[in-house]
């Protein structure tokens, strides 16, 4: 795991891109599934669980989605990480969990596809990930995004200090 999170981070590079406002897609019953556009324009889907990635990821690379599971896997370690794209501002992110996962109710999980759209997003979240498993604090792990990502990149979200 911790080899494949760490090819992950260099695969990371690669443009991603996706069109915003997606339509609501249907489930394999023909219902609408649980999906909505935000007024940013990023799409919310619900799912039952974090064993059930959203519909929004059915056409994207193995590398995008395994970003999204590792983001469900350690979403406590991200809520203590900010995004340095801009979607503090933009779409009123608090950390870089919610460019992939909007909100958490039980089991119940609200995916958000910002991610798929921002490579910056995805490096902060595979870089998170692989230092979890490599069995860094969210301290130091915190340390490291601030450091790598203090010039040249948008405003930090409003994230509190990992213990604060």
């Amino acid at each position: 795991m911790k080899k494949k999170l760490a090819i992950l981070i260099f695969g990371m590079s690669i443009p991603f891109a996706a069109a915003c406002g997606q339509e609501a897609t249907k489930d394999s019953d023909s219902h609408t599934a649980h999906t909505h556009t935000t007024a940013n324009g990023d799409l919310q889907e619900v799912t039952a669980s974090a064993d059930t990635l959203p519909s929004f990821l059915d056409n994207k690379d193995d590398n995008m989605r395994a970003v999204y599971r590792a983001a469900a896997k350690h979403a406590d370690v991200l809520d203590q990480m900010p995004c340095y794209c801009g979607c503090g501002e933009s779409a009123g992110h608090r950390s870089n969990l919610n460019c992939f996962i909007a909100e958490r109710n039980g089991d119940e999980i609200t995916w958000d596809d910002h991610g798929t759209r921002c490579g910056v997003c995805l490096d902060i979240a595979a870089t998170t990930a692989a230092m979890t498993e490599e069995g860094k604090s969210p301290s130091d792990i915190r340390s490291y995004i601030d450091h790598t990502y203090s010039e040249g990149y948008a405003e930090p979200t409003p994230t509190p200090l990992p213990g604060a």
